[in-house]
């Protein structure tokens, strides 16, 4: 009796479960896992343990490594310049995404409207997600440009709102503000469209209860527009702040850093 428990109990258990999903060939299931384990293994586990081993270690070309533990994390932590590109990551990485999470659901909102031509603005709002950074980036490097750039060009001699021009991305007080709103004309479509799908989903009925308990639009936006839009909110800000602080193009053609490390960002100092 014991032994027949204990069967009954290891058919209903994981690998029972297993067993009766895939029947006889349940063990197909190992088969066509073990490929993708080491795959990962092969291309992520083991660059990465490698690369934690060489920043334990003083590495020259030509010379075996010498270990020096965490000395090197020492020095980094102290380094002036690593502090700035730490402290300008989370400027450019926090500036980014709340801009961007504000302008995107701004953009979800008006094309849930009733406005006419939705699907044609819904495909040009589209246009800087699916635009080549580089392209995008080169763009803005000409817009940018001090003595070239259209910028400058409307505001001064067009608009006359500046006596002279000014340099965008040459200049401290400016550059990483002009590098901030490239990535997110780059990335608020990305927001906009993932909210404009999360509302979509969110039922009629519930805005329509809400008006006639009397709540107003921004009532129904806090009550009910946010609530339904929670998940998809924290899904999409954390992978553009993951995005954003790995960002590398955009920083490096604009303004490889400078000037003088006002832009300077972890993967561009690394």
């Amino acid at each position: 009796m014991r032994g027949q428990f204990h069967a009954e109990a290891a058919q209903h258990g994981p690998r029972g479960g297993l067993r009766r999903l895939l029947g006889p060939d349940y063990r197909l299931g190992y088969l066509f896992v073990v490929p993708a384990a080491v795959l990962v293994l092969a291309l992520v586990a083991y660059p990465f343990g490698y690369a934690i081993y060489l920043s334990m270690t003083r590495k020259y070309v030509g010379v075996p490594p010498v270990w020096v533990g965490l000395e090197n994390y020492v020095k980094l932590t102290f380094d002036g310049f690593f502090q700035r590109a730490v402290a300008n990551s989370f400027i450019f990485t926090f500036g980014s995404v709340a801009v961007k999470t504000a302008l995107g659901m701004a953009m979800a909102l008006v094309l849930t409207s009733n406005i006419r031509f939705r699907s044609f603005f819904t495909g040009v709002l589209l246009i800087p997600w699916v635009a080549p950074t580089v392209v995008t980036a080169l763009n803005f490097l000409w817009i940018f440009d001090y003595s070239l750039g259209v910028l400058n060009y409307l505001l001064v001699r067009v608009l006359h709102i500046l006596p002279r021009g000014v340099g965008w991305l040459s200049e401290p007080g400016t550059a990483m503000a002009s590098v901030i709103a490239v990535n997110i004309w780059r990335g608020f479509p990305f927001f906009g469209i993932s909210f404009l799908a999360g509302l979509r989903a969110i039922p009629g009925e519930l805005y329509e209860a809400a008006a006639v308990d009397g709540a107003g639009a921004l009532q129904r936006f806090r009550h009910v527009t946010l609530p339904g839009l929670k998940n998809i909110l924290i899904i999409v800000v954390l992978l553009s702040t993951i995005w954003t602080f790995n960002d590398f193009q955009i920083v490096y053609i604009l303004t490889k850093g400078g000037p003088g490390g006002a832009t300077q960002v972890i993967p561009v100092f690394t």
